[in-house]
């Protein structure tokens, strides 16, 4: 029985993947091991997203290597799509057995990794010529009470900082039918709310023909399987839909919980990284997601530190952001990728400077989930409750609008979707108690 390990770095898509790729090793007769363990087959699924990404991917590459001395090594994901060149010519790797395998051939991860023998240092296919999604079906997402549910792949927008439409390829969706199937396989093996995602979510269908869109699937969705919860895990400003909103409030099983990148809040640094809209439209979509889903959870993803951004923009941007009526901010620094347009524009913002502007931005961001978390108390809301305790013995779980809640109560109530009342909030946490409904 080959011992296996599987390394995941990055996005939702590159966790469900390896959650493929441990269904397979499973049915292989194969141990999956703790990351204390020795390990006779390491994976390391890696990211390319950042400047830091990278890093961080040759960094599990080598220690990978330090702690399993005689195993087998497959590196794949966006840093292997990336920079392959840049991996073959690691010294650590001279004299071990891996493989570099891109992503337009991630089905070739496991039977590569149990091959007998000597493998092929490389396995790359033109991943821009990609016309069709890898079919990598789950059994189970691991113990978590959620899983995450692959229907995209790829992106065509070719924003100027981003690297992902060359380590992802063109948009290529997985059938309605397939996406079905696979979340009653969820369903099936207990998992009780599924996270919709993809590299480019809201583009899902147009490679399909006759096959529906996002808001197409997630009727069907949310209809074959009504017991289960869904949530979507991004969507353009310009993919959300007045349509799309009401679909999300006439179902309860449809989680109101929406995550829209922004990028910058300053139209001259939206049209250097070839966004396309304007603040004013976003202002605006954000505006009709409150008047469908008046307690929703909205997410906004922000870039700092553009080439060119002066403290003028970064002002505008802060500004901006303080009157959008949002819940939360993932906030990170621009960083240069090789092969995007960016990388050769002027202007780059010191490193000291991007630090302090993202250190101001999540001061912004605490007030703004302080708030929302603060206008939720005295509420009554279905919580999917976790299948580990927190630190101070309370059960956990989100509520349906993405509040993070501790409350008493038996381990009986573990993995199961109960009623909580949302009461106190104690520095950053929301405590609560089980309620009837």
């Amino acid at each position: 029985m080959k011992k296996i390990r599987i390394t995941t770095l990055g996005c939702k898509v590159n966790q469900y993947e390896s959650a493929s790729f441990q269904s397979s090793f499973a049915e292989a007769g194969c141990e999956m091991i703790a990351a204390d363990g020795t390990a006779d087959l390491v994976v390391i699924n890696t990211c390319a997203v950042t400047a830091k990404a990278g890093a961080q991917s040759r960094q599990a590459i080598r220690h990978a290597l330090h702690a399993n001395p005689m195993a087998r090594l497959i590196i794949t994901g966006c840093y292997a799509e990336a920079a392959s060149e840049e991996l073959l010519d690691m010294p650590e790797l001279a004299g071990r057995s891996f493989s570099i395998i891109g992503n337009a051939a991630k089905q070739l991860v496991v039977e590569t990794a149990l091959q007998e023998g000597e493998v092929p240092e490389r396995q790359m296919a033109d991943i821009m010529a990609a016309t069709e999604i890898c079919r990598l079906p789950v059994d189970r997402f691991g113990d978590k009470t959620r899983a995450f549910l692959r229907v995209q792949d790829g992106c065509d927008s070719y924003c100027t900082y981003c690297i992902v439409p060359f380590t992802r390829g063109p948009s290529r969706s997985l059938p309605a039918d397939e996406v079905v199937r696979q979340a009653a396989i969820f369903a099936e093996a207990g998992h009780k709310e599924i996270v919709v995602t993809g590299i480019h979510l809201g583009h899902y269908g147009r490679d399909l023909a006759g096959g529906p869109d996002i808001a197409g699937l997630l009727d069907l969705l949310s209809a074959a399987l009504p017991a289960m919860r869904y949530r979507i895990s991004s969507l353009e400003p310009l993919e959300i839909t007045e349509g799309f909103l009401q679909l999300i409030a006439d179902r309860d099983n449809l989680m109101p919980h929406l995550h829209i990148p922004l990028q910058a809040g300053d139209d001259e640094i939206l049209q250097w990284m070839n966004r396309r809209y304007g603040t004013a439209r976003f202002a605006e979509i954000i505006a009709l997601c409150r008047r469908h889903l008046p307690d929703a959870a909205i997410g906004i993803d922000v870039m700092v530190g553009f080439p060119g951004e002066t403290e003028a923009h970064f002002q505008r941007t802060s500004d901006f952001i303080a009157g959008l009526d949002c819940t939360y901010l993932h906030v990170f620094p621009y960083s240069d990728r090789p092969g995007t347009r960016a990388a050769t524009f002027r202007g780059k913002v010191a490193k000291v400077e991007k630090a302090r502007r993202v250190a101001s931005l999540l001061n912004l961001a605490e007030e703004k989930k302080t708030a929302f978390h603060r206008h939720q108390l005295q509420r009554r809301l279905p919580v999917l409750v976790e299948s580990q305790r927190g630190p101070d013995g309370l059960l956990r779980g989100f509520t349906d609008n993405y509040v993070p809640v501790r409350f008493p109560g038996p381990d009986s109530l573990m993995d199961s979707i109960v009623t909580v009342e949302l009461l106190a909030l104690h520095d950053t946490t929301v405590i609560g108690e089980v309620r009837e409904r």
